[in-house]
């Protein structure tokens, strides 16, 4: 099983590159198979995640050629089979986006219930209640959502809370409807807006996306198009929050810092520099780091996946700071993790309250989901001693070559497979 294995207490500094936003990308590649023609897509993430989306595609038909590590392409007009797999469905949940990009181009689609990261319930009824504005029929039985329709009507949709996978399905299915549609409350993540973009190069007539009110005219058709995808404004604010809790100068470049500005005033709440170029974030932590307060919430507010990474970097911050999760109840599944490595952390509902404590103590740890990994390696790489971190395929399933990106800012991280290579890589660090 692989590890993470680290030697904490070396400041990160230089210059890391951004990969391609992850949820964006997953949206895009289902969106694809849209029209009959091929489309280019660049910029995309190489990571767990898109290659199983990528594999699910291929399953029911599409044509997928990867011209290199970050650029593919895809032709949907092979499709033969409108049931997307258990096998991926159950590995990551965005695999729900084929069920909004079949129904709008076949009228139908059949995909089983998601699974992914569990950090609490993310029920798809807001996607389902869309598709049925639209005029499908949607069914639940044994494990698989069937949506059907023998023609989709724009219809006017509120959704009751912001949702950026319900915005996004509803997007797709309703680019393809006869007359126009309108999602009220829509969530403005810049993915949103990047699938928005890509649909509309497609020949999709799409308004409004980064507003919380979407207008979209239906067309009979999409075409081909070549499109490169946002950075990855989850994978910058990871790295500047290593900066940060290493006490380093790093250079993020590759970024859109408009997409970055919650987690840029959170860094500054607490002492850090924050240097904003055209592409690119510098964050120098030379002071030492105070306590602060966060709430997560839609964008433009602080994003929930950040919250575990940012809550690694206040635990060694003076003072008390606070930490209110409104969006996924389940997501500080990691705080026990912290804990072991020293830090001081007591959850009461969905408030975290963390006493800061003068620095982490290496121990061996294990990711429970995605983000909380990232915050695990963030902890080791300012912990005193060695730190191994458990279940990495978690990470890697957002995170692109992240112990390459790591070492190449000073980290002493290594991948290792093996008890043989741990006490290698202690050998040689001692």
């Amino acid at each position: 099983m692989e590890q993470y294995v680290i030697k904490g207490g070396t400041p990160l500094v230089g210059e890391v590159e951004i990969s391609g936003a992850k949820n964006a990308a997953l949206a895009i590649l289902a969106a694809a198979i849209m029209t009959d023609e091929t489309v280019t897509i660049e910029n995309l993430p190489n990571v767990r995640d898109i290659n199983v989306l990528l594999d699910a595609m291929e399953g029911i038909g599409a044509n997928i050629e990867r011209i290199d590590t970050h650029r593919v392409k895809i032709n949907g007009s092979m499709i033969h089979d409108l049931t997307v797999a258990y096998e991926y469905i159950k590995k990551i949940r965005a695999s729900y986006y084929l069920l909004g990009a079949l129904l709008g181009k076949y009228r139908r689609a059949e995909v089983a219930l998601p699974g992914g990261c569990d950090i609490g319930s993310r029920p798809i009824d807001l996607h389902l209640k869309g598709f049925r504005a639209l005029g499908a029929k949607v069914d639940i039985q044994h494990g698989l959502i069937t949506a059907s329709a023998d023609k989709l009507i724009g219809s006017h949709i509120y959704l009751d809370k912001v949702s950026v996978g319900a915005t996004i399905n509803i997007m797709m299915a309703a680019s393809m409807a006869e007359g126009k549609t309108i999602i009220e409350n829509a969530a403005k993540e810049p993915h949103v807006v990047d699938v928005a973009n890509f649909l509309n190069s497609m020949g999709a007539n799409i308004r409004g996306a980064g507003t919380d009110v979407i207008r979209i005219v239906g067309v009979s058709r999409l075409h081909r198009t070549e499109y490169s995808i946002i950075p990855d404004q989850i994978e910058a604010g990871t790295f500047m929050f290593a900066a940060a809790a290493t006490k380093g100068d790093v250079t993020v470049k590759n970024v859109i810092p408009k997409h970055l500005e919650a987690t840029t005033a959170k860094l500054l709440e607490i002492g850090c520099e924050v240097e904003e170029l055209d592409d690119a974030v510098r964050v120098v932590a030379s002071k030492p780091l105070c306590h602060t307060q966060v709430t997560t919430l839609p964008y433009p507010g602080f994003p929930t996946d950040m919250q575990p990474q940012m809550s690694a970097v206040l635990a060694i911050s003076g003072g008390t700071s606070t930490v209110t999760e409104s969006i996924f109840e389940n997501r500080f599944k990691y705080v026990d993790e912290l804990t072991r490595m020293g830090a001081q952390i007591k959850v009461e509902s969905n408030i975290a309250i963390i006493t800061g404590v003068g620095g982490y103590m290496g121990a061996r740890v294990s990711a429970p989901d995605l983000r909380a990994g990232a915050a695990l390696v963030i902890a080791g790489l300012a912990a005193d001693g060695i730190t191994t971190v458990d279940d990495i395929y978690y990470i890697e399933r957002g995170y692109e070559e992240f112990e390459t990106k790591l070492s190449e800012l000073g980290a002493q991280i290594e991948k290792v497979s093996s008890e043989k290579e741990l006490q290698k890589f202690k050998l040689k660090i001692s």
